[in-house]
């Protein structure tokens, strides 16, 4: 097994395009997106607090995404994806044997659910800012959404409302869905995707009334660790240090539901990289859960490779693995020491720990888990797996995004 041990870190020890891209198949996040946001409430108008364990999707063939299990309508548990880029949540219908992927759970059946409804296509929830691509059905009166995923993967059924169990004790009622009856692509095998994105249609506006617009995560490192998702403030932790959480068009996303923060700067062993600070401002930087490793505007990328592979000379290298191109092979290596690497946000900083850093591609061989964006222009990601073992705290009322070290 590869042993991996970073750099006293100099730096207080936090944790970490609109087209996301994804190093194993999980559903990208540039679907058809409402290009309006729900405003946030001034301050919070709820204290309760519940929380989900949650999971890396290994088992679910999606082991670069997180995982939850809920309930929809009669007491059936599915498994979701949980995505803060975006904004739909759906699972996969009956019926739709001929359209639907295989899942490991049986597939929910609206029709056996005394509290499931379809939306019509005259409700205001079948057009934007509720969904930003919807028809009407054969019938004509039926609300049909459609989400496309910057993979290429897609879902497409009817629109509706069913209970939400978030936990047998904790319910959302109506909650509004995809009720999936086309699916195709790259899911695994989980039953659909919960969106956590800036928009009306999703979890964290439909609960807002509940849970106060707060939700919070720790992303286990490891398959057989134990991660959370958290909805509301009562227990969030104290020892967190938070950024802004930019609007939208401030922080260069033009008006689309993303969760914007401004980072400002990355260091290397101690020493931070010499780039502008408006290489990271252009196209500005989002948080996502559903992304796996971090993007980076490309002047940023080079001058991160260059030092890390300075720093890493000593090692052998080895062959990229798709937009990962800085990779060693360490089977002739007793341990790997590997340079520390911070990422410095506006009032916070993130140490990240060494799975933050490289990506492990099998036993023997891992890449430095960042990756370059096309051009200048595509926005910033800060992936899950530099999230890893934080606590990840989004307080869209307050308008901030915070992170706490050794969460989970």
């Amino acid at each position: 097994m590869l042993a991996e041990q970073a750099e006293p870190n100099p730096r207080p020890d936090l944790r970490p395009r609109p087209s996301p891209r994804r190093l194993d198949p999980q559903p990208d996040h540039v679907q058809a997106r409402p290009r309006k946001y729900s405003s946030p409430s001034s301050k919070l108008s709820a204290t309760t607090t519940t929380q989900i364990p949650a999971t890396k999707g290994d088992s679910f063939g999606s082991g670069g995404a997180y995982v939850v299990t809920v309930g929809f309508g009669t007491p059936l548990q599915q498994t979701l994806v949980f995505d803060t880029g975006s904004v739909v949540t759906w699972v996969q219908c009956q019926p739709c044997a001929a359209s639907c992927y295989r899942q490991q759970q049986p597939i929910f059946d609206p029709a056996r659910s005394s509290t499931y409804r379809n939306i019509s296509c005259a409700s205001p929830y079948c057009s934007p800012p509720e969904l930003s691509a919807s028809t009407c059905g054969a019938s004509g009166d039926t609300c049909v959404y459609g989400v496309q995923y910057g993979d290429g993967s897609f879902t497409q059924g009817y629109y509706g409302t069913d209970t939400l169990a978030l936990t047998p004790a904790d319910t959302i009622q109506s909650f509004r869905f995809g009720c999936g009856q086309y699916q195709g692509g790259t899911f695994g095998q989980v039953a659909g995707l919960m969106g956590l994105g800036r928009a009306p249609s999703s979890v964290v506006s439909q609960a807002d009334s509940k849970y106060g617009g707060v939700f919070s995560y720790c992303l286990p490192p490891t398959s057989s660790s134990a991660g959370r998702l958290a909805f509301g403030s009562g227990s969030l932790p104290s020892d967190v240090q938070y950024t802004p959480m930019l609007s939208p068009s401030s922080g260069g996303g033009g008006g689309q539901p993303f969760y914007f923060l401004e980072l400002v700067s990355i260091s290397v062993g101690g020493k931070k990289l010499a780039i502008s600070a408006a290489v990271f401002s252009n196209a500005g930087t989002i948080i996502d859960s559903g992304t796996t490793v971090t993007y980076l505007p490309p002047a940023a990328y080079s001058a991160l490779r260059r030092q890390f592979r300075k720093r890493m000379s000593r090692y052998r290298s080895a062959a990229g693995e798709g937009p990962l191109d800085t990779c060693y092979d360490f089977g002739r290596a007793s341990s790997v020491t590997l340079p520390a690497v911070a990422l410095e946000f506006r009032g916070a900083s993130m140490g990240l720990a060494a799975n933050g850093i490289v990506f492990p591609v099998s036993s023997t061989k891992a890449c430095l888990a960042f990756a370059a964006n096309g051009n200048d222009s595509d926005v910033g990601i800060l992936g899950n797996v530099q999230q890893r073992t934080f606590d990840v705290v989004y307080d869209v009322p307050n308008l901030k995004i915070g992170f706490g070290a050794q969460g989970c």
